[in-house]
């Protein structure tokens, strides 16, 4: 029975990164899709081999999933709680995916995560890491630091960057128009075109592999913490011989080393499900809020990617959805302000500000539901 709540945690970890490839690698690969400068097919192609590269590349992110946000000296963070926490983000995820809302699947795993582990604490709140240690905030572990920060900082470091870099390459074509008599409107001449769909490879690139380094590390997380905690109680002492990759060895725990097999498999997973249901949102990202050229998406992209690779590197687990979508803004603002459908904004703002909330009820409930049911002490 334990060997196969385990198994299920897996399985629905896995479940939650593919549709965490319907919204948030549809994010990353919105707007040269939008732009055309990949057809469909090419940039789930680039996002894929994009996403393996940057899950490959560390671990921090992960760390900061699996230990910097539950105290697990006040709660057991056993199977059932983290099978009611994925529920809890999955539910959600696939709600604002039906509605085309880029809605934050990294903030859904934490209010998941952060729900359960309450529910599971019998409502102790200091189950939740709040903030702890580190002489500076981004070296801090909790929910504060870590989430609730970054959550309102990074979209507005977005915004801010993009709206900067797109007046950049504005001032800068004005400046080659003036010179040369031939550029007649901004970032719609063949050369601009031409010169920024070729930049937008590298830009979009650095989208995937920012998104890889960051979201496709939150689901090694919760796997590679369900299997540490499985190796440590004995559950796959067991086991048979080619079951045996799923032990996580003390040392490696204690370190918190991922297995490459969970790195590749979450990122092969979070392709395919971009594959499958990501046009939904890449309609919302890359159509309905802005009108994107491809100066326009070389920006929103550069600005974002900076941001996430930034916060990857401090083990910030951010959100590319907030992200993407505040660059986009930002460019759309330089461009013009009544360039941006507003009511579109608005909807996308509800769906960020519930999403803790929301994620973090579901998974109370659902363990709370457990317990009623004898399925969790």
């Amino acid at each position: 029975m334990e060997l196969a709540l385990v198994l299920l945690v897996v399985f629905i970890a896995l479940a939650f990164e593919y549709i965490n490839g319907f919204h948030d690698t549809a994010n990353s690969i919105a707007t040269v899709v939008a732009t055309k400068v990949l057809s469909p097919g090419q940039a789930v192609l680039l996002a894929a081999t994009t996403n393996l590269i940057g899950a490959l590349a560390g671990t921090a992110v992960a760390k900061t999933i699996a230990s910097g946000l539950i105290d697990t000296n006040v709660v057991a963070v056993t199977p059932v709680v983290l099978i009611c926490a994925l529920l809890g983000a999955v539910i959600w995820n696939l709600i604002t995916w039906w509605w085309g809302l880029p809605s934050s699947s990294s903030h859904a795993l934490v209010g998941g995560l952060s729900g359960a582990a309450l529910a599971a604490a019998h409502d102790n709140w200091h189950a939740i890491i709040w903030a702890q240690g580190g002489a500076h905030w981004w070296g801090e572990k909790g929910v504060l630091p870590k989430v609730v920060l970054p959550m309102v900082t990074s979209p507005v470091a977005g915004f801010i960057l993009g709206f900067l870099l797109m007046g950049l390459l504005f001032s800068l074509m004005e400046f080659l128009g003036s010179r040369t008599g031939r550029l007649q409107k901004l970032g719609r001449t063949r050369f601009a075109n031409a010169f920024f769909g070729k930049a937008q490879l590298v830009s979009a690139s650095a989208m995937g592999l920012s998104h890889g380094l960051n979201d496709a590390q939150k689901t090694m997380g919760i796997i590679a913490l369900a299997l540490a905690g499985a190796t440590a109680s004995g559950t796959l002492d067991h086991v048979p011989s080619w079951l045996h990759f799923l032990r996580i060895e003390e040392d490696a725990s204690r370190q918190f080393e991922i297995a490459t097999w969970i790195k590749v498999l979450c990122a092969l997973i979070m392709a395919a499900g971009t594959a499958v249901g990501g046009w939904r949102i890449i309609k919302t990202l890359g159509h309905k809020i802005v009108k994107l050229h491809p100066i326009n998406g070389f920006a929103a992209e550069s600005a974002s990617a900076s941001i996430i690779l930034t916060a990857s590197h401090f083990g910030i687990p951010v959100s590319t959805t907030h992200n993407i979508s505040a660059a986009i803004l930002g460019v759309g603002v330089a461009k013009r302000a009544n360039a941006i459908r507003w009511t579109i904004v608005e909807r996308m703002l509800w769906a960020w500000i519930l999403t803790l909330p929301i994620t973090g009820a579901l998974a109370w409930l659902m363990v709370r539901a457990a317990r009623l049911l004898g399925w969790a002490e």
